[in-house]
């Protein structure tokens, strides 16, 4: 489809002459002979771009320019003045004109301003659209919240979203990475490609490089057929590394050559195969501390972060809690075909002094929770998790772990991990937080214990 160019001129010479010239180069044009009828042949055209005079009868070309702002404000305008009408042509530009040419019109100048014209337009066309795609995504109940922290969020979103770059995301586990990713993926020019999503810490290591990379048969030990890797399944689309400071080291070393590369080979094959992805990692972990501690590679660290976005704790947008919990009830009602109207002010209470420390997964768990054991219309606190809101009770026999003289240190870490797991009623995730260890660690260790 050939972009649509209206042109205004009173002067039919003009007009005709700029018509005849604008389809020459591959325009779908109409005309009109004054600002009027430009006006309601716009309603109906929907031009991309208004070519139009300064100076005509019953509504003028600044006139015309004020009135296409409301009723078509993605419409590009340029305006045509003679010599004595330039200050006001140059006004007109403040109001909103793309440009302004003089006449008689410089046939060169005008190919090159009706391109970028044309560019600007679409570039901001598409940057609507995905300001309309946001704000969907935003409230549709899988991302909610007017606080300036998720705000913040957002506008770094919408910078990010239509290009190619990396991107790191950060934040505490039950804020919502995998969720974020996914919805840079879908606000994307890829979102018609996959999205392959990859939990590091879940992994054994042993298995992660090939669950990447791939493998051929008969590669490694077990490797009984070739296995296309995370890479090659996210051609075209994005890749979500989540929790990427728990690859090794060797691992994060050949990651980072893909990035540099753009292709890369699988476990055991001799051809490069070469990939189109884009790649969106996160961490739970303070990416500054990870570096220090080696958990993760600086140069790789660097190539992952050309956009940060850090997703804030719960706790520190307490404002948001009331429309998250609108949100998952109407979620819940749809899920579970309940009509649920809201919580009461107890419930409410509750929840809004809770200080979520399984973030929005905790709340969205409580609110599941409570749809289905409310018998009525309205969430009341009998139907939201025992101990919601309770401060924490501990007798000094679980708050410390006692251990007599002459138990080995592995004895004694082996007690405390199974305390601390045993007091976080077997969240593991938490649990690994509390002893300031990997999930992936906390895993590994878990295992020992049961052989």
């Amino acid at each position: 489809m050939h972009p649509r160019i209206l042109v205004a001129d009173d002067d039919e010479t003009s007009r005709r002459g700029l018509k005849t010239l604008l389809s020459r180069w591959d325009y779908d044009v109409e005309e009109a002979a004054d600002g009027q009828e430009a006006l309601e042949k716009a309603k109906a055209f929907f031009p991309a771009l208004v070519v139009t005079d300064l100076v005509m009868p019953t509504l003028g070309g600044l006139d015309l320019l004020r009135a296409l702002q409301a009723e078509l404000p993605l419409a590009a305008v340029i305006i045509l003045t003679g010599h004595g009408t330039v200050e006001t042509a140059v006004s007109a530009m403040k109001e909103g004109a793309y440009d302004y040419l003089t006449k008689p019109v410089d046939v060169a100048r005008l190919r090159i301003l009706v391109q970028k014209s044309l560019e600007k337009g679409e570039a901001l066309r598409e940057m609507t659209l995905l300001r309309r795609r946001v704000k969907e995504l935003w409230g549709s109940g899988k991302f909610v919240g007017r606080s300036p922290a998720m705000q913040e969020v957002y506008r770094l979103v919408e910078l990010a979203a239509p290009t190619a770059a990396s991107v790191l995301i950060t934040g505490e586990s039950g804020t919502g990475k995998e969720l974020l990713a996914r919805g840079l993926h879908d606000l994307s020019p890829r979102r018609q490609g996959p999205f392959v999503a990859v939990n590091c810490a879940a992994i054994p290591e042993t298995l992660l490089e090939s669950e990447i990379f791939g493998h051929e048969k008969g590669a490694f030990t077990g490797a009984l057929e070739r296995r296309v890797g995370c890479f090659e399944l996210g051609d075209g689309g994005t890749l979500f590394l989540d929790e990427v400071a728990e690859m090794a080291a060797a691992t994060q070393a050949k990651f980072l050559r893909i990035l540099e590369a753009g292709s890369f080979r699988r476990l055991g094959g001799k051809a490069e195969i070469t990939v189109d992805v884009r790649v969106v990692a996160a961490t739970n972990k303070d990416p500054e501390k990870a570096l220090k501690d080696g958990a993760l590679r600086e140069d790789l660290y660097y190539r992952l972060n050309v956009f940060a976005l850090g997703l804030p704790p719960l706790r520190d947008r307490a404002d948001d809690i009331p429309l998250l919990i609108d949100a998952f009830i109407e979620e819940f009602n749809v899920k579970y075909d309940r009509h649920i109207r809201s919580v009461d002010g107890a419930a409410q209470a509750i929840l809004e002094g809770h200080r979520w420390p399984g973030n929005v997964r905790e709340l969205r768990n409580a609110l599941e929770r409570a749809v289905i054991a409310c018998d009525g219309d309205l969430v009341t606190p009998r139907h939201l998790p025992a101990g919601l809101g309770e401060a924490p009770r501990a007798e000094p026999s679980d708050a410390f772990v006692t251990l007599p003289l002459g138990t080995t240190v592995e004895g004694a870490e082996r007690e405390l991990i199974l305390r601390t797991l045993a007091a976080q009623n077997n969240n593991k995730t938490r649990a690994a937080e509390v002893l300031g260890i990997s999930l992936k660690t906390l895993h590994n260790k878990l295992r020992r214990y049961a052989t």
